[in-house]
């Protein structure tokens, strides 16, 4: 049991966790194609977003170790890239959906400004990364 294990994303936030630990350089492949200029600016507005969402009095503690956890299983863009979705997460219940939705999908929700889809896209990059190698 852990600090976000009350949370409806809980199972996701375990996965991410556990996925980094054992790939850590799908993630940093992933967190790398998804970083380009356009990107990079609505990675900015929807980390602001779900910061927002996730400090809140009820979340707190579990944003708190949820990064910790992040922290602790990969280090540079590959905990970056873990601690968005974590966050995304944390912050919206419904954003457990866009794990499901690929990384085209995932783009163009993107570019029309869905926060979720800004930070949840190079989870999905280092997944579909994950299956390619099987």
């Amino acid at each position: 049991m852990n600090r976000w294990s009350h949370l409806p994303n809980a199972a996701h936030i375990d996965h991410i966790i556990a996925d980094v630990r054992t790939n850590p350089d799908n993630w940093t492949r992933a967190w790398d194609a998804s970083w380009d200029a356009a990107w990079s600016a609505a990675w900015s507005a929807a980390w602001s977003a779900a910061w927002s969402a996730a400090w809140s009095a009820t979340k707190h503690a579990a944003y708190d170790a949820a990064r910790d956890a992040a922290r602790d299983a990969a280090r540079g863009a590959a905990r970056d890239a873990a601690w968005d979705a974590i966050m995304a997460l944390i912050a919206w219940d419904e954003s457990a959906s866009y794990l499901e939705f690929d990384s085209d999908q995932l783009l163009v929700l993107s570019v029309l400004g869905d926060n979720k889809a800004t930070l949840i896209l190079p989870a999905v990059i280092a997944f579909e990364q994950n299956t390619e190698m099987v």
